[in-house]
């Protein structure tokens, strides 16, 4: 295929052996007290960032001082919305360097996520930073290692750890009454066929959006309509399917089952079906075999999207039982034996369902991270566990890029059975960009 993900087209660079962080998160100078409010700043405003001062405005206990944005109209749409005297910058660097701003909510492109967090660390400042963490390897275990230097807290914006629902399924899970789970399936399900985001020739950026400041760390290139201000989501230099939605599930997955990282990586897939401009597959699917014993499994599906499971976005298949758990519900159905085995339920069947939806649960996210703001304490998706969760997708994608399975070194973060693609863990910033 013409447009196949390869190793050609896959910015890169060397990147030397990456150490594990250990230190805890003490206690800062900066604490709000308990009756003060915590001052926020957000950078990025459209989209998922939008959703997010939803989910922060939700609760009493804050403050948004500022807000920033390269493209104008969400800037405008916002401040109306939160009214005040909430100021407006352009340049994230204003948010980081502003003395009133206690915590900052990063929603940008994921290429800027470990900038942004690693200068707003080093300035004293707390960080929810969202999802996938950063878009490589090399980023995210940096961003790691400035929060426990600077003491920060830093939450990554996987809400299903904030879900009630997920913590009661993770001690169901864990205490065995499903048996030992084998096989964890999840899919990103959407069939954008024929079209998907559309050829788009290139132009002269819109006046009210800074597109050199958009790319940032990223090469330079003439604007295109369909890569932003959103659909970056499909270009693999500022984001990826796998990252944006397999991030989600195979967190999910990796914490019900009391998993770290893989053992191994193998992805394959393409443009099989959609002609427009992207540079991630329309098709896709990854398999991780965890050294506890199981696969965990990723779809990406995007040229068809009737459903892969037989109910719910995540699938755990152990022994004694299976697991079909969606946002807010899950159910149990309980294994049969098979061949030359007992024919009789191994369990009994079990539900359990919360009241709620996404938005309810980044409300609990944004509450958690408020929380731990003031007693700082480690919050419920640690930077650590989004490094850890992130590490599992990108993975995924330098193996579709080079086309062989990854042997992966946990403590050293390093892959053990190829150099070309040890490469790919991290890649040269443009002009003066640079993580702090």
């Amino acid at each position: 295929m013409s447009n196949e993900i390869t190793r050609r087209n896959f910015t890169k660079t060397s990147v030397a052996a990456l150490g594990v962080a250990a230190a805890g998160v003490a206690r800062a100078q900066s604490t709000p007290s308990a009756n003060d409010k915590i001052r926020l700043g957000f950078i990025g405003v459209g989209n998922r960032g939008g959703q997010l001062i939803n989910a922060f405005m939700a609760h009493e206990d804050k403050e948004i001082i500022a807000i920033c944005d390269i493209y104008e109209p969400y800037l405008a749409q916002q401040k109306e919305r939160i009214g005040g005297n909430v100021e407006t910058y352009k340049d994230f660097r204003k948010i980081i360097e502003h003395p009133g701003i206690d915590a900052i909510v990063i929603a940008t492109p994921d290429h800027w996520h470990a900038i942004m967090t690693i200068d707003a660390c080093n300035a004293g400042k707390d960080v929810y930073c969202e999802k996938p963490l950063s878009i490589t390897v090399h980023e995210g275990r940096k961003m790691v290692e400035a929060a426990r230097r600077n003491k920060r807290i830093v939450q990554v914006g996987t809400h299903r750890r904030s879900s009630p629902l997920y913590h009661r399924l993770h001690d169901v899970v864990s205490s065995g009454k499903i048996g030992h789970v084998t096989v964890g399936r999840s899919y990103r399900l959407s069939n954008m066929y024929p079209n998907g985001i559309g050829k788009s020739a290139h132009t002269t950026p819109p006046a009210d959006l800074d597109w050199d400041m958009w790319l940032g760390p990223r090469p330079a290139r003439p604007y295109q309509d369909n890569i932003a201000p959103y659909k970056f989501r499909w270009w693999h230099l500022y984001s990826s399917q796998m990252g944006n939605w397999g991030v989600h599930y195979l967190d999910a997955s990796r914490w019900m089952c009391d998993d770290l990282s893989p053992s191994s990586v193998c992805a394959m897939g393409g443009r099989f079906a959609i002609d427009d401009d992207r540079t991630v597959p329309d098709t896709m699917e990854a398999v991780f075999q965890l050294p506890s014993g199981r696969l965990f499994t990723f779809g990406q599906y995007e040229a068809s999207g009737n459903p892969a499971l037989r109910s719910g976005e995540v699938e755990l298949r152990g022994t004694q039982g299976t697991v079909y758990v969606s946002g807010n519900s899950y159910q149990i159905i309980p294994e049969r034996g098979g061949q030359f085995q007992d024919r009789e339920p191994r369990m009994e069947a079990m539900e359990d369902k919360d009241e709620g939806n996404n938005a309810t649960l980044t409300e609990h996210h944004a509450r958690n991270f408020l929380d731990c703001v003031r007693s700082r304490e480690l919050p419920n998706a640690d930077v650590e566990i989004g490094h850890r969760s992130t590490t599992f997708s990108l993975l995924a994608n330098i193996s579709i890029a080079i086309g062989i399975r990854l042997e992966w070194d946990a403590e050293k973060e390093q892959i053990t059975n190829s150099n070309e693609a040890n490469d790919l863990l991290h890649y040269e910033y443009r002009g003066d960009w640079k993580l702090g």
